[in-house]
């Protein structure tokens, strides 16, 4: 995927949509390189003990992997100047196969000065939102 030019880029444009599927094998690598070991990423009894559905993908994982939508996009992770999400509703990953299963979707809401973008993202798992508020500031060339 080519990087967008500034020019050709408006409020409005939309960013390809992507699917992301998180795996338990997922969970422990990603536990693995944070650290975070907490036992409601891979231990079910603890995740429904605590009133969670499943063992959960960390926050942190489900944010980083989203904003792949618009590095893929841009066609450099360094052009990503800003980036915040409010986590809303966790994403249960089962213990199956199929895993959960992430869709993304993005346009650029606002151009700023200096090759600036505003990118509004919208991140669903079975339909219901999992990040609010997700905004990623974009320098394009």
């Amino acid at each position: 995927m080519s990087a967008p030019t500034w020019a050709g880029v408006e409020k409005g444009t939309e960013l390809p949509a992507q699917r992301f599927t998180f795996g338990r094998a997922d969970l422990v690598r990603y536990a693995g390189a944070s650290g975070d070991l907490n036992p409601i990423h891979w231990n079910e009894r603890i995740a429904t003990e605590v009133g969670l559905p499943n063992v959960i993908a960390h926050g942190m994982l489900t944010m980083g992997t989203v904003v792949r939508v618009v590095t893929d996009w841009t066609g450099d992770p360094g052009a990503l100047t800003e980036y915040g999400v409010r986590f809303t509703r966790p994403v249960p990953v089962p213990d199956d196969e199929q895993g959960a299963t992430v869709e993304v979707s993005a346009a650029v809401t606002e151009k700023l000065d200096d090759n600036l973008v505003k990118v509004t993202i919208k991140a669903t798992y079975d339909g219901a939102t999992v990040l609010a508020k997700a905004i990623a500031t974009v320098r394009l060339p």
